[in-house]
């Protein structure tokens, strides 16, 4: 029991009680677009074929083949999770932005995250009136054949955001 006489378990279900679940579309208010759900999870890794291997055949899940995008400097292959996707990611040519991040992570690791919004420009224009930084001046046709548009991750607590068009 608490000092006030209510178990712990009470005071968490009322705690419990307060939260609410917040709608699948939801956007600031007044704004012209709205953030949807999460996309994919992108994962840098430094063998294509080996975590393919090991999201196919140790975890049994569907995986797509192998892509080029050679206008992104990547491999990719998605992993279906039902929810979401994960999305291998491996380099493609010398430029490739993958490459660094791998030169500072050998293992690979969490590359970033993908929210869909259902106006990419106005969603665009809006992170750059509120001065979050974007990694190119438009948004480009990213691995889905959407437009999509990178955040820069200092404005994002640090991760690398990207937002795709629904």
């Amino acid at each position: 029991m608490t000092a006030a006489g209510v178990s712990r378990c009470s005071t968490f279900t009322l705690l419990r009680g307060l939260s609410t679940t917040v709608p699948l579309s939801q956007g600031v208010p007044g704004a012209v677009w709205k953030l949807g759900k999460l996309n994919h999870i992108a994962i840098a890794v430094p063998d294509m074929e080996r975590a393919t291997a090991l999201y196919r055949d140790v975890l049994g899940a569907t995986v797509s083949e192998k892509v080029p995008l050679p206008e992104h400097g990547v491999y990719t292959v998605f992993v279906e999770l039902g929810n979401t996707k994960l999305e291998l990611l491996h380099p493609l040519g010398d430029k490739s932005p993958i490459s660094g991040f791998l030169q500072k992570n050998k293992s690979g690791g969490m590359h970033h995250i993908c929210i869909e919004v259902d106006d990419i420009k106005a969603a665009v224009a809006d992170m750059k009136a509120k001065n979050i930084r974007t990694l190119s001046a438009e948004p480009r046709i990213g691995a889905h054949g959407k437009p999509v548009m990178f955040l820069h991750p200092k404005d994002c607590d640090g991760v690398l955001v990207e937002l795709e068009e629904a």
